[in-house]
């Protein structure tokens, strides 16, 4: 080999690393903006997921209190409404079409004493 093509050999060589350097910085730089992103992602998550937590617990606080408040006449009578009779005054001890909801009979049970 003479001098002239290991001197070429090499600058190719070192044209290719460098170019090989720039291609890992590019991947670097791109790997830590994905790694930032994820977590920005997972804290966000973590925030949502809390806060349904939250939700979650504040809808089913109100349905406990109301099931909890409701005298045993009441549970009664919302027992006969959830398996499709009416308790209203009106339509007392018939079947609800299609178990549609009857504002007058939800206004029975869960009116607050003293109405």
């Amino acid at each position: 080999m003479d001098k002239r093509s290991v001197y070429d050999g090499l600058n190719d060589f070192e044209a290719e690393l460098q170019a090989l350097l720039a291609n890992l910085g590019e991947m670097k730089s791109s790997l830590q903006d994905i790694v930032e992103k994820n977590t920005q992602l997972e804290l966000e998550n973590q925030r949502l997921r809390d806060h349904i937590r939250e939700l979650n617990h504040i809808a089913e606080t109100p349905a406990e209190k109301v099931k909890q408040e409701l005298s045993k006449s009441r549970m009664n009578l919302e027992k006969i409404y959830e398996e499709g009779f009416h308790v209203c005054y009106d339509l007392y001890g018939s079947r609800r079409e299609r178990d549609e909801p009857c504002a007058f009979c939800l206004e029975v049970i869960y009116r607050e004493i003293g109405k």
